[in-house]
């Protein structure tokens, strides 16, 4: 903890709580908006304990994945960065603890002729470069895991949580994610032409130049999604969500955007020569 002189007292105004006000010495640089020196908080109670904690001493809880998610929301409204990175080290260690196999188990389970893993726990570990085109990974939990350079080619995802995974250039052509869980994973450079994405959460993901050609995106959710550059020719996006998506110089010639709500994408420099706008909000 610093003196006094590196750090500053914030009064916290506290609705609804036993304690009207409280006076806090965060730790240095810890948070730009509680080193405005007071803070209004009107928010759900259940985790503020663990941003005192954190603001006092510095430590981190242990907590379920859920409370983490939850934990990891709270660090982000008070921009908590040193909190949203220890929570974020503690699951990706909770992963690599929890992963039923190893890249080398998976290397011998590829020799066969048919391969699946269904409903298994991979997250954390690193499956770059490897031939994994055909295999089925529905329902599992692949959370982090490392698929950069991998061969994905007509893979299954369906239903999988792949939530933070990175598959920075890999081949992901006619993949099938139908309600796969992809929140906040890295696809810049992929190549995801004729892939299923339908109802998929693709929240926060990043598809900076991907090739999405003939992709089916029929009501998944690219809230925040970054599409700058990609090339969607041909993708059916109806019912898409794409509040705040970044589709600056996007290809969407063609593309099928009946209904699409574009109020809030960031559309600058994206071609839509032929896209089928019919219904489409902008």
């Amino acid at each position: 903890m610093g003196s006094t002189s590196d750090s500053s007292i914030v009064r916290l105004n506290i609705v609804n709580s036993d304690r009207a006000q409280s006076d806090v010495l965060p730790q240095p640089s810890s948070c730009s908006v509680l080193m405005q020196g007071y803070v209004f908080i009107d928010r759900d109670g259940t985790h503020f304990r663990h941003i005192l904690n954190w603001l006092r001493d510095g430590i981190a809880p242990s907590l379920s994945d859920p409370d983490c998610s939850e934990l990891l929301r709270e660090a982000d409204y008070y921009q908590l960065l040193g909190l949203k990175e220890r929570i974020k080290d503690s699951r990706i260690e909770a992963c690599e603890v929890e992963a039923e196999l190893t890249r080398v188990d998976v290397i011998k389970c590829i020799q066969f002729e048919r391969v699946r893993f269904r409903g298994v726990n991979l997250s954390g570990i690193d499956l770059s470069k490897l031939d994994l085109s055909l295999v089925d990974f529905s329902y599992a939990c692949l959370r982090n895991v490392f698929f950069s350079r991998t061969n994905l080619q007509c893979a299954k995802f369906r239903d999988a949580d792949c939530e933070g995974s990175i598959f920075h250039n890999a081949i992901l052509r006619e993949c099938e994610f139908t309600g796969a869980n992809l929140r906040g994973a890295l696809l810049a450079g992929t190549n995801l032409q004729s892939a299923n994405l339908q109802d998929a959460c693709l929240v926060d993901c990043s598809f900076c130049g991907a090739d999405l050609r003939s992709a089916h995106l029929q009501n998944a959710d690219l809230t925040n999604a970054n599409l700058e550059g990609a090339n969607l020719e041909g993708a059916n996006l109806k019912g898409a969500k794409l509040s705040n998506a970044n589709l600056k110089a996007a290809n969407l010639q063609r593309a099928y955007l009946r209904h699409v709500n574009l109020r809030e994408a960031h559309l600058e420099g994206a071609n839509l020569g032929g896209a089928n706008m019919t219904g489409a909000i902008r």
